[in-house]
């Protein structure tokens, strides 16, 4: 087979050939978009779902759907080393002069410059990593208390109502949520019912890993009534399905039937998974169709590939005893386990490896998804982890 007509593309955030089974979801965003343009109230979106389901990805595609339906967008990513404040000050910059060529909303969104400039001026000393030039002069009074949870909404309000003068929606799309720390995070979730308190259409589409409703839920008691938190998980049989053949028929190559079961199998349905499959089947393949046979001899080289790339970049970043504490989990298995079943399998306390534990979901690594259990937030890292490990 050719491979530069390969039409499969995994990579983290890289959108593929067919994004099949998200239909309902952007749908969904879609419409709370549309109502905030009306002046009509909707919940904030924060998806949630393990590594490899594809949240990057939709996120993106959200906001260009967001952007052709005539809505204002910011789009950033948080970092585990740096603040909120410093991520979102440039982007919301961007957006600000964009509705300043809008003329009815021109003199708001100076406005809302001039709190973006006290904003910036008064936090430089609590969070010094924001570096950002404000094409306006500081307003004294405006978002410039030096205090993060009052300047945001301050500053959030200004810029909704310039959305509003506008006719449209301000939305912030933010990927990686779960690294937001909790006070900051925490502010974030306030200004934004401040904005929504006011009827003002400034959203939050977000994503991060399951751990973020709780995380979400510590930060303020009120945010399940603020935000929609849907689980994006594996794809269905039928949409996984699609996911595979529908670029190969675009390029005039089919799968037969138990190929296309066995990609399904092996990838239990996970997107990056089936692009990953869907490449090594394609390149390993002589011809259409690609057969059961292919499959088999393309499921070592994409076990390779993975085992070197979106599993490796997540092991190496891990301690000793933190290695050993996911080779004790992925002897159990998939999971979620419990605590002390892990700590059995150590041979040691609960107490003993509870720091470890924390700061394996610090590094986003597992989670828990209800107390006392712990599981993984890479699929499949538990056979990773045995291919890599062998003896624990």
């Amino acid at each position: 087979m050719d491979a530069v007509s390969n039409p499969y593309s995994p990579g983290a955030g890289t959108k593929p050939p067919e994004l099949a089974g998200r239909d309902d979801i952007r749908k969904r965003v879609s419409v709370c978009i549309e109502r905030l343009k009306r002046g009509r109230h909707d919940k904030s979106i924060l998806m949630v779902g393990l590594r490899g389901v594809g949240k990057t990805v939709l996120l993106d595609q959200m906001r260009q759907d967001a952007e052709a339906a005539g809505a204002h967008t910011v789009r950033i990513e948080a970092p585990e080393d740096r603040s909120l404040p410093a991520i979102l000050a440039p982007q919301l910059r961007i957006a600000l002069l964009r509705l300043s060529r809008i003329e009815k909303a021109k003199d708001h969104a100076i406005n809302a410059l001039r709190a973006l400039a006290g904003f910036v001026g008064a936090l430089k000393v609590n969070f010094g990593d924001i570096e950002v030039g404000i094409d306006a002069e500081a307003l004294p009074g405006l978002a410039d208390n030096g205090d993060l949870e009052s300047d945001l909404g301050a500053l959030l309000a200004e810029a909704g109502t310039a959305a509003q003068k506008a006719e449209t929606a301000l939305v912030i799309f933010i990927d990686e949520m779960q690294y937001i720390e909790e006070t900051q995070f925490g502010a974030l979730i306030s200004a934004l019912h401040l904005c929504s308190q006011k009827g003002l259409p400034i959203s939050l589409i977000g994503a991060g890993l399951p751990q973020l409703l709780a995380r979400a839920g510590n930060a303020k008691s009120y945010a399940e009534r603020l935000f929609d938190f849907p689980m994006i998980g594996a794809l269905d049989s039928n949409a996984a399905a699609r996911a595979i053949t529908k670029p190969a028929q675009d390029e005039g190559v089919v799968y037969d039937d138990q190929a296309v079961a066995k990609i399904v199998q092996h990838t239990h349905g996970y997107p990056y998974f089936l692009q990953e499959w869907g490449k090594h089947s394609w390149d390993t393949a002589q011809e259409s169709p690609i057969t059961s046979a292919d499959v088999d001899n393309a499921t070592q080289t994409a076990l390779a590939a993975l085992d070197e790339s979106f599993f490796r970049v997540r092991l190496d970043r891990l301690t000793p005893s933190e290695k050993k504490y996911l080779r004790a989990m992925a002897a159990l298995g998939p999971g979620p386990h419990r605590s002390g079943d892990i700590a059995d399998q150590l041979g040691t306390k609960v107490q003993s490896v509870a720091p470890t534990r924390s700061s394996l979901i610090s590094k986003g690594m597992i989670w828990s998804p209800n107390h006392g259990d712990t599981a993984f937030t890479v699929p499949l890292f538990d056979e990773f982890m045995i291919r890599i490990m062998p003896k624990n």
